[in-house]
């Protein structure tokens, strides 16, 4: 069913796109709306048949003659992704072929396709609800394992589930205040007597998933892990160690790193973006100040502080100030050049030269990205908790009210956040805006 933010009678342009790379061996364009059969049959050398998802070897031609030599496979609505006719053309992937067959698809009536069209009619179409529309680019962005997991996850409805259970929840407790409201001789003291123990069963589910989407999130956006201490303790060698390749200048002059490094990799399935920063101390130039000063901030946003020590000298100035700015914060101190021989204490003791130790390193950075998560189906989308976090304050909020009338406002407000996660209850806007962020094809 398509949702109330559009008409029903609403109708949609035929589109098309490539819904993968142009330039291999194989590009996937997909055409999908109302006129895709009339489309497909005027440009075919075989007509459509009423059997869906048949891949058959096809000609594409246009007035010019044959333009390529394919396979292509056709939905009848509503069997198909977007809950329309639709066709796949798998033509070869030269940029000439693709463009040949993309300008006769709109001669023969398509139009190109706006990003995120073909999933965004899949949602209106009601072949997926707004959270699982979301996901989709999540699979695609997917940077590890449990990040992939937890996308494909929710793809297949897991939020949905989630959120449908707290409305129900919520639902009973509307549904008690609105009879308190229309029969209020006959209802009102067996609704009171049993809503503030719905409201606090709705209020812990929506307070759990809050607290579960935030550690999922790294599933989604990676931890960030900054590392950080004076020059040539080793940060760079540790950065190389953890990437497992030479990606940071490694040299016995202090100072080398100037600049902020990013990377992402992959510990335990688990998505990590590593910050190599400049030696923090008194700095010598300008550039060198530059980067200090971004050391710190990086400092400032991470998940985890990877502090830095040389282990093979005595504790400086510059690295129990360190200590001691990093103390509030979530940190692994770190003793490099352990084949030295050196330990330092309540310090992991490693060494990037021999790599001794870094697996340890790689088990407690895990631990630090999800320590309680047993499952993958944790609500991980931003958006998402945001909404949640404000239904928990309108549920809280009718917690403080006496009159039924404030009650059932409070709750339909937590209930209309709730609808704008799965798109039940969503304005025409932000689902634009979300669409708008899809890529062309999806």
């Amino acid at each position: 069913m398509r949702p109330s933010l559009y008409p029903m009678n609403e109708t949609f342009d035929t589109v098309y796109a490539p819904s993968s790379a142009v330039g291999g061996a194989i590009c996937v364009i997909r055409v999908t709306g109302g006129d895709s059969r009339t489309i497909a049959n005027r440009l075919l050398s075989k007509p459509v048949e009423n059997r869906p998802g048949l891949l058959r070897h096809v000609q594409i031609r246009s007035g010019a003659g044959v333009i390529d030599d394919c396979m292509a496979v056709f939905f009848a609505e509503p069997k198909s992704y977007t809950g329309e006719d639709m066709l796949e053309l798998h033509c070869h992937g030269g940029m000439q072929t693709v463009r040949s067959v993309l300008a006769a698809l709109s001669e023969a009536g398509g139009v190109p396709a706006e990003p995120g069209e073909f999933t965004k009619r899949a949602f209106l179409n009601g072949k997926m609800d707004l959270s699982a529309a979301e996901a989709v680019m999540d699979v695609i962005n997917a940077q590890a394992e449990r990040s992939l997991r937890s996308a494909v996850e929710q793809l297949g409805g897991s939020v949905r589930r989630k959120i449908r259970a707290v409305e129900n929840t919520l639902l009973d407790a509307r549904s008690a205040i609105e009879a308190a409201i229309d029969y209020p001789d006959e209802a009102e003291e067996s609704a009171y007597a049993s809503l503030p123990g719905i409201l606090r069963a709705a209020e812990r589910e929506i307070a759990s998933l809050i607290e579960e989407g935030r550690r999922g999130r790294i599933l989604r956006d990676g931890l960030k892990l900054v590392i950080l201490g004076r020059p040539n303790v080793g940060k760079s060698s540790l950065m190389n160690a953890l990437l497992g390749e030479d990606r940071a200048i490694v040299t016995a002059s202090a100072g080398t790193t100037r600049d902020v490094l990013d990377e992402r990799l992959s510990i335990e399935g688990v998505p990590v973006r590593l910050i190599d920063t400049a030696g923090v101390r008194e700095a010598a130039d300008e550039a060198e100040r530059i980067g200090v000063d971004r050391a710190k901030k990086a400092m400032e946003s991470a998940d985890v502080v990877l502090l830095v020590l040389d282990g093979s000298t005595p504790m400086t100035a510059e690295d129990e100030r360190l200590l001691r700015e990093t103390e509030g914060k979530t940190r692994i101190v770190i003793a490099n050049k352990r084949d030295l021989g050196v330990c330092v204490k309540d310090a992991l003791s490693l060494s990037c030269k021999t790599c001794e130790g870094i697996e340890e390193l790689k088990r407690r950075i895990a631990a630090f990205a999800a320590p309680s998560m047993q499952s993958t189906a944790a609500i991980t989308n931003e958006r998402h908790i945001r909404a949640l976090e404000l239904a928990l304050e309108a549920i809280r909020h009718a917690k403080t009210q006496t009159e039924p009338d404030c009650i059932a406002t409070d709750l339909s407000e937590a209930l209309h956040l709730l609808g704008s996660i799965t798109g039940t209850d969503v304005d025409a806007e932000v689902v634009d805006r979300i669409f708008a962020n899809f890529c062309v094809g999806k």
